[in-house]
């Protein structure tokens, strides 16, 4: 089995046309999605358009929750002040133009995924088995992963949220970051998605990093008033 999974995807109309192309290139079985369907990019209501016209199922992540809900925080974790004040503006700026129709959707997601590849157990979540907005960053300690794989019941974990790609092997368990299709932290802007292709004996991934017009969107969000210093920071990756 062969699967295209998207990670936070966060209102970036372009990347996600540009990764969704690249995945159907690839010959998958199944495209996913990991949640965060909105915020940064101003595209909420054409990202949730593009995800149910094509079918595409996912988890829900903290922002979609949130803005469904018309809570008053993202449940999102800040480095600094500066990273702060972007993204309480990036929330109630999406709070504010998410349609009816995408709230509705995003407060349907399921908190996870499930099924059988083979000999594989695989679970999609958004950022935790059992809490969508904790972050589980590749240093975590190994005590971590196991015990995060002890409440997912699962081989293969598919996950997001940090927003940085990674693969981590322990005790026959398999843990996977897809990264981030829309905002990219790890100093690379294009656009990440991860190809997983599960045999009788293997579980094998293959990070993509797919270029598009990364500068369309930062013009977009500087003329939708967003905050501006959104987008310098998904012209640096960051």
């Amino acid at each position: 089995m062969k699967i295209a999974v998207f990670g936070d995807i966060h209102g970036n109309i372009e990347a996600l046309k540009a990764a969704y192309g690249e995945a159907l290139s690839g010959n998958v079985d199944k495209i996913f999605h990991l949640g965060d369907l909105g915020g940064y990019a101003p595209f909420v209501n054409e990202v949730v358009d593009f995800i149910r016209e094509h079918g595409i199922e996912g988890v829900q992540g903290n922002y979609d929750y949130n803005v469904a809900m018309n809570n008053e925080h993202c449940g999102c974790r800040y480095e600094d002040p500066v990273q702060a004040g972007l993204a309480n503006g990036s929330f109630e700026w999406t709070k504010l133009h998410a349609s009816q129709k995408s709230r509705e959707f995003m407060k349907t997601l399921p908190q996870t995924l499930s099924f059988q590849a083979h000999d594989k157990n695989v679970l999609l979540f958004h950022a935790t088995p059992h809490k969508n907005n904790l972050y589980w960053h590749e240093d975590r300690p190994a005590e971590f992963f196991l015990e995060m794989a002890g409440k997912a019941r699962a081989d293969v974990m598919i996950y997001g949220h940090t927003h940085k790609p990674y693969r981590k092997d322990l005790e026959g368990r398999v843990f996977i970051n897809a990264g981030s299709v829309g905002k990219p932290k790890d100093g690379d802007p294009r656009a990440c998605l991860v190809i997983v292709e599960i045999t009788p004996g293997s579980v094998g991934t293959d990070f993509l990093r797919i270029e598009y017009d990364v500068e369309k969107v930062a013009s977009e969000i500087v003329k939708s008033g967003l905050p501006p210093g959104l987008a310098e920071r998904l012209r640096l990756g960051k």
